[in-house]
């Protein structure tokens, strides 16, 4: 680690701190824009209830880093809405709002309380071989596939011209991710929103409703009263079984990169940090968070290590959240802009799983790559179920029949640990 210039633990001179703060907010704002806007569009239709969600989601993200920087794992890691509750969210029905909050809680304080126990931590290698994480990773990318292609086509282009836009701001991204170094490179979302919105109106002009009617605010600073809901609960406990393994990733991840010590306390304050940070995006009825994998990257490009380097970011977060004027103009950026720009992370997202494929030996016979195949075009089928169908599910059994992703994991585990057990190689 001789190329750092700043150390895990080091504290920054003011102008450096501000600078590196700046950079680190750059990289952290994009996904809670896109997810946060997907989220509060599938719950609420007047933008002041949207603007209203976005500060919520601003607010406990910016708290959480904080919190994980000066008391949780302490490591200079980059915290989002977690993608895998997204799917959970948007599987659900948009008016459940109480229920689908109630789980979020629960399934924070399961991550909270597993936390403590030590022999469930131990036996997740076990039990998460690398072929299940492989698919849980994919598995992300894939079932937001509907989501996308709806964020794509609807907007004011007609579907050659929207779908053209989507690809040509695809792959912009793509050149711009191979080619651009440093900062740059780690920022390259940010400036896929901009542009693209900024190329988006250029075309069709700014739509003066979304600025004038607001409308007024009817949802409520918390969740309460809980409503539970089984069926819900259970399709976000296999949520939530996919970020405490993100969460593990990404935190021995950064610590490996950057040589920090006592990765096990990291790896355990970490979660419970996540576990209580997903407790109270329940109760205020946001999304819940997690660490995010690709820190060690921008950490390399800008030579700092240090994690009292994000605490200006998370400062930052918090203090917009009181602005809801500067919020609205986030809201502004178009639903075809963050499709394709979340299409992109996607690929990310499935190009670690697979490079997963090779580096952990995860297929050395046909079987095995059964165990990754068959779950996988499983969830495709029903994340592309006509919605007739979906709605003709029983209500208890629709938030996990329905779920691509829960019955995806429910597979690869039965696959993995049942069906495929007696062939399975004894090195995972």
């Amino acid at each position: 680690m001789s190329k750092l210039r700043y150390d895990i633990d080091e504290k920054l001179p003011s102008l450096p701190m501000i600078l590196y703060g700046l950079q680190w907010f750059l990289v952290t704002i994009p996904s809670i824009l896109i997810v946060g806007a997907i989220v509060a569009q599938f719950h609420y239709e007047s933008i002041a209830d949207q603007i209203f969600y976005t500060q919520r989601l601003l607010g406990i993200v910016g708290f959480a880093l904080v919190v994980q920087i000066l008391w949780g794992h302490r490591l200079p890691i980059v915290i989002g809405p977690a993608s895998v509750l997204l799917i959970g969210i948007l599987s659900s029905q948009a008016d459940k709002i109480s229920e689908i909050y109630t789980a979020i809680l629960i399934g924070g304080v399961l991550v909270f309380l597993t936390s403590y126990i030590k022999p469930i931590l131990n036996r997740i290698p076990l039990i998460f071989t690398s072929r299940i994480v492989i698919v849980i990773l994919a598995l992300i990318a894939f079932t937001l596939m509907p989501t996308i292609i709806d964020l794509v086509f609807s907007g004011g282009l007609a579907p050659l011209g929207a779908l053209s836009f989507g690809l040509i701001g695809l792959f912009i991204l793509i050149l711009l991710n191979k080619f651009l170094q440093g900062i740059w490179k780690s920022t390259v979302v940010l400036w896929g929103l901009i542009f693209g919105a900024l190329a988006y109106y250029f075309v069709l002009g700014i739509p003066v409703d979304n600025t004038v009617n607001k409308g007024e605010v009817s949802s409520s600073w918390t969740v309460f009263p809980l409503r539970f809901d089984i069926g819900i609960i259970l399709s976000f406990i296999f949520c939530y079984l996919a970020l405490f393994i993100n969460e593990l990733g990404s935190i021995q991840g950064v610590a490996k990169a950057i040589d920090a010590k006592s990765v096990d306390e990291s790896t355990e304050s970490g979660l419970r940090v996540t576990g209580l940070a997903n407790a109270l995006s329940g109760i205020f009825g946001v999304i819940g968070t997690v660490d995010f994998s690709f820190s060690p990257g921008v950490i390399m490009s800008t030579g700092c290590a240090s994690r009292y380097a994000l605490l200006p970011a998370g400062i930052a977060l918090i203090l917009i959240a009181f602005f809801p004027p500067l919020i609205e103009i986030f809201l502004l950026i178009p639903n075809p802009v963050m499709g394709f720009v979340f299409l992109f992370l996607m690929t990310s997202q499935l190009g670690a799983a697979l490079q997963m494929i090779p580096t952990n030996k995860a297929v050395k016979s046909f079987e095995q790559s059964l165990i990754i195949a068959i779950p996988l075009l499983i969830a495709i089928f029903i994340a592309f179920l006509p919605k007739e169908i979906q709605n003709a599910i029983p209500t208890i059994l629709k938030p996990i029949l329905s779920n691509a992703f829960v019955m995806g994991v429910i597979v690869v585990l039965l696959s993995e640990h049942f069906i495929f057990k007696k062939k399975k190689n004894k090195e995972v």
